[in-house]
């Protein structure tokens, strides 16, 4: 993942608080003040509802006709009413946030993907759905939903199986300012044992707070995950953000602008308008808010009220012989000393600085490099130090063992971790660039979390992945504990992912059929050698183009190992929550949750389509099902289209014998993608069959001194017993 720059902009309004705009002693009491949320003369409560302007129970209470509100008396306690959205309101904040009741309904089981919409209109309101404080909420397991904005694919998920909402739901953030949500859905499994309707879950947006409540609130939700309904579930609080239309965007955005044309800033006021954090929202929309100090409805004239401080809170100026003071916007404390008193205060203060001036730095550098060693420890220890050093001392071979860096040594390779060394970020971490004592160059990558059940693991693994020496796999050089989380150490790859090769697209460097044939053999070589060769079986659960590394001489080398699993050596498979990349993802082992080998070989296949037609993996803008491009090959290859899907590029001054080698590839492929794993190939065959593809080559190729070309030499020389030297 590449950094980008982070571009902000932060609009405020000068908060001017005047003496005269509000009279204020002492001895006033905010208890007393009165302070208006309405417009003179309009009601400002229904029930026990504040309404503040700009909304408003009539046209002359309100703002305009988006913030009119009915107030229905005929109920117990009374409703509030939101006629420009038709949903009952709960709570309006002078914030620029309003809490209502939306309707939920069922989503019916479908196997076909199926497309829905928002159930309220906010297109031209003066509403958008929250960001902040509401989450688009999947409940059911066996449901996958996309979220769209503008016809093509926001972001998505499915539920996982579990005993609480964290594990039988999950959560899409919801863009920022939106007015319109439509999401496609399908139920993977059609219909599950024990399911008497029509249903498999819901899909709805719902306030952030109030989500485990909900949950816990409605009993049929939690009697089936399979399948959750309860019939009592029909609304959930939805948080809308509201805003006046008109505030002007200039460089200074003033409150007045909400009101009315003139210029003058509304005292005891302050403005913001919304700003970006890179590509995201950090606020949503434009708001006023009472300057610190003061309480009320900015909006209104003279709304803002100064509060008494030393009222609201007495302990402010407790101390004997002190008075709290109030003030417009504040508050002081008055100290009434004596001149002898004062005397004794200052040359007690003076002499214990000076004597704390000389003895607390040198004190204070010796209790913090103990705590640093002893936080180090600790963290060493519960992230398995001890475990780790006494496994890699029992390891007895010729391998180059890892090694267990310091937290200095790799803060001094990293710059302190600098943001101008990070090489990418990702799900489980960021990675940094750092360049040791020794002058190497490594790959530092810093993860996120690991939980302490997983120590033991985490352990195994990486003294596995020590031992795995190849020369198309990423080599684990080592790893530091002494921080919170785990650091990972790795040779450095510097040529990108293959990802980047195959769809940003060079002039000056383009990819050829000969090194699509070489990386594809290069890739089978790696996973062959974790299946079959390696100490014990190794499965990586995660092959997809952007895990695929270029080196210096665009060689592969196969990383990020986070997921990997070893097995026993009489294992087949095992049983664990779904986890992968969608596109990528072996159907079988989503069905089952059991992952084999063969879940490795339907991701190779999937890579190997992608070498073959250069085209994304899921696409909005391939139709139906062939917007997975394991199915879309699937389909041409049944329809005899194969070359009308493959990158031109690759045919490019080709003969015959080309058109026989992309064949052969497109049909292996076929295999790697079938449906049941049991008629997929192992590796090992794929590796095989490969090789016999480059065998049937010209015994002779020309080379270009100034490009990178493939021999049949270079071929003939790799094998899944391609173990690096060292």
């Amino acid at each position: 993942m590449r950094t980008s720059s982070i571009q902000a902009a932060v609009v405020f309004c000068v908060c001017l608080c005047t003496t005269s705009a509000i009279p204020s002693s002492s001895s006033s009491s905010s208890s007393s003040i009165f302070i208006p949320m309405a417009k003179p003369n309009c009601s400002q409560t229904c029930g026990n509802i504040t309404v503040p302007y700009p909304f408003g129970m009539s046209a002359r209470c309100c703002a305009d006709s988006s913030f009119l509100v009915e107030c229905l008396n005929s109920t117990n306690p009374p409703t509030l009413y939101l006629p420009r959205l038709d949903l009952q309101v709960t709570d309006i904040r002078v914030n620029g946030t309003i809490v209502v009741k939306y309707p939920v309904t069922p989503i019916k089981c479908t196997a076909v993907k199926k497309m829905e919409s928002l159930g309220i209109k906010l297109l031209g309101s003066s509403f958008t759905i929250s960001a902040d404080e509401n989450t688009f909420t999947v409940l059911g397991c066996r449901n996958s939903i996309f979220l769209q904005i503008n016809g093509t694919g926001y972001s998505g998920c499915f539920p996982a199986c579990g005993v609480d909402y964290t594990q039988d739901s999950c959560q899409i953030d919801i863009p920022p300012r939106s007015q319109e949500l439509i999401y496609t859905y399908q139920s993977t499994t059609y219909t599950q044992p024990g399911n008497t309707t029509q249903y498999c879950g819901y899909a709805f947006p719902v306030e952030r707070a109030s989500l485990s409540k909900t949950y816990e609130l409605y009993k049929g939700l939690r009697d089936d995950y399979f399948n959750p309904f309860d019939e009592q579930l029909t609304h959930a609080p939805l948080v809308l953000d509201w805003e006046l239309t008109y505030i002007d965007t200039n460089e200074y955005a003033r409150c007045s602008d909400y009101i009315s044309n003139n210029r003058e800033l509304r005292p005891n006021t302050l403005c913001v308008s919304p700003y970006y954090w890179g590509n995201l929202y950090h606020y949503t929309t434009k708001k006023c808010s009472c300057c610190y100090g003061f309480r009320g409805n900015p909006y209104l004239d003279g709304g803002c009220v100064d509060i008494n401080e030393c009222e609201e809170d007495p302990s402010r100026c407790a101390a004997p012989g002190v008075t709290c003071v109030n003030e417009i916007g504040s508050s002081t404390c008055h100290y009434q000393y004596s001149s002898h008193r004062v005397r004794n205060i200052l040359l007690v203060t003076f002499g214990s600085l000076f004597v704390a001036g000389i003895f607390i730095p040198c004190l204070s550098k010796v209790i913090l490099k103990r705590l640093k060693a002893r936080r180090r420890r600790k963290f060493f220890v519960r992230n398995g130090g001890l475990l780790l050093e006494q496994k890699l001392s029992s390891i007895d071979n010729d391998y180059k063992k890892s090694k267990l860096f310091t937290s200095e040594e790799l803060k001094q390779a990293t710059n302190h971790y600098s943001e101008n060394r990070v090489l990418g970020r990702g799900g489980q971490g960021t990675v940094y660039k750092g360049m040791p004592t020794d002058g190497s160059i490594v790959a530092v990558k810093k993860s996120k979390t690991v939980q302490e059940t997983d120590v033991e693991s985490f352990v195994n693994e990486v003294v596995i992945l020590s031992q795995i020496i190849h020369r198309s796999i990423v080599r684990l050089l080592g790893c530091c504990l002494e921080t919170e989380t785990p650091i990972l150490v790795y040779e450095f790859v510097p040529n990108g992912t293959l990802f980047e090769h195959i769809h940003d697209r060079s002039e000056d460097f383009p990819l050829t059929w000969q090194m699509r044939l070489r990386i594809v053999v290069e890739i089978a070589s790696a996973l062959s050698y974790l299946h079959s060769y390696a100490s014990a079986p190794i499965f990586h659960r995660d092959i997809k183009s952007t895990n695929i590394l270029l080196d210096e001489k665009y060689r592969v080398k196969v990383s990020d190992f986070g997921t990997s699993r070893s097995l026993a050596i009489d294992q087949t498979h095992f049983t664990t929550r779904v986890c992968g990349t969608y596109g990528y993802l072996d159907p079988e082992y989503f069905q089952s949750n059991q992952f084999t080998e063969k879940s490795d070989v339907y991701s190779f296949g999937v890579v190997m389509v992608e070498l073959l037609t250069s085209e994304i993996v899921v696409s909005l803008l391939r139709a139906g099902t062939r917007r997975s491009l394991a199915t879309h090959f699937l389909h041409s290859m049944e329809e005899g289209k194969l070359f009308e899907i493959v990158d031109p590029r690759i045919m490019e001054g080709g003969e015959r014998e080309r058109e026989e080698e992309i064949t052969m590839v497109a049909e292996l492929a076929r295999r790697c993608l079938q449906l049941k794993g049991s008629l997929r190939p192992t590796m090992r065959q794929i590796a095989n069959e490969l090789e016999s593809v480059i065998h049937i080559k010209r015994a002779e190729q020309s080379h270009d001194r100034d490009e990178v070309e493939l021999s049949v030499t270079d071929f003939s020389s790799i094998s899944p017993f391609a173990i690096a030297s060292n």
